[in-house]
């Protein structure tokens, strides 16, 4: 069982010394090495700017092999490990629905933070780990890598630029196995936060949902349908599942329709398609024959740790703000109380 205490504090984390000659790497300690904290565990052992000084597990034998595999010290007490190691950055990749007793430990030191999204799955112990940061000064960065994907930042580029003129409609579908938890919501508040985070930083804030569910399958409301309204007065559709498959060819699905032209992302990372009205011709990018990192999801992981570092370096709020997911979390809870009560919901 890994154990959370209180006790070591840092200063407030706004102000890491810039990378640069001579500069030492940035000391990253991860807690919950495994599931997707291999890539936590992999861009931080692999970055000349940082150096993995510890990982720390609740399985004192499986820890202890992912540390030797990682060439670094394991934990299973958080505490433990900020008195040996004393880390510059902790990234946090604990089950989703156990984020937020270490995340508020941690907080309360004033370290630097990244944690995995979901924020949180419930409103108040948002509202209570954001405050801890406000009061200790804390850097708190939560990952939504999916804006970090070439074809999405593509699709951002050519709206701001009025390439598409102005948004009408977008579309959002993403679907696969189910990951199964306590939680009857799983599916809309830890996985289509993505849509939620994507949506807004596209098109901007969602002015209202309604939302329909179902859960026939195996109890939960495992796939959501939800009409949205944007506030610049554009309209959506979120579609989310967890009743399909990841192996499906188009499992995930993001469109953009504007007055001047139509964007669609295909898989996230595998194409960006954009035409223009009245011309039958549409530029399709895919990644080169040599660009892995293109192709590749788990590098839209590197590519948001490049801006993560960057801001943390220079003083600076970070890119992507722990605020993004209790936004994504308030969305989802909004539209559960659409689908409860049948109606509308403003957001």
């Amino acid at each position: 069982m890994m154990t959370t205490t209180s006790g070591t504090v840092f200063p407030g984390a706004y102000g890491v010394a810039e990378d640069g000659d001579g500069a030492a790497p940035l000391r990253v300690a991860v807690i919950g090495p495994a599931g997707w904290g291999r890539q936590h565990t992999r861009v931080f052992a692999s970055r000349p700017d940082t150096e993995l000084v510890a990982v720390v597990g609740r399985d004192p034998g499986r820890t202890a092999d992912a540390a030797h595999r990682l060439g670094t010290r394991g934990y299973t007490d958080v505490e433990e490990m900020l008195t040996d190691v004393q880390p510059d950055l902790v990234a946090v990749s604990l089950p989703n629905e156990e984020h937020f007793a270490p995340t508020l430990q941690l907080l309360r030191t004033g370290i630097p933070l990244l944690v995995e999204k979901p924020l949180v799955f419930d409103l108040d112990e948002a509202d209570q780990l954001l405050d801890a940061a406000r009061e200790h000064g804390s850097f708190f960065a939560i990952d939504f890598n999916h804006r970090y994907a070439e074809p999405v930042i593509r699709m951002k580029r050519a709206i701001d630029d009025g390439v598409l003129g102005a948004p009408v409609f977008a579309t959002w579908r993403f679907g696969g196995e189910a990951n199964r938890g306590p939680s009857p919501h799983a599916n809309i508040i830890e996985t289509q936060c993505h849509a939620f985070d994507m949506l807004e930083h596209l098109l901007g804030p969602i002015s209202s949902v309604m939302a329909q569910m179902t859960n026939t399958t195996y109890g939960a409301w495992s796939t959501v349908a939800l009409a949205l309204e944007f506030a610049n007065g554009a309209v959506g559709t979120l579609l989310g599942s967890y009743d399909s498959s990841y192996s499906y060819p188009g499992a995930h699905l993001l469109e953009v329709n504007g007055t001047a032209g139509r964007a669609v992302v295909v898989d996230t990372v595998q194409s960006f398609e954009l035409s223009r009205v009245g011309d039958t011709a549409t530029t399709i990018w895919r990644p080169g024959y040599f660009d892995d990192d293109g192709r590749s999801f788990h590098h839209t992981f590197d590519r948001y740790v490049d801006d993560m570092l960057r801001a943390l370096r220079a003083g600076e709020a970070p890119p992507v703000p722990a605020e993004a997911g209790r936004r994504a979390l308030f969305l989802a809870q909004c539209a559960i109380e659409s689908h409860e009560t049948g109606r509308r919901v403003p957001t």
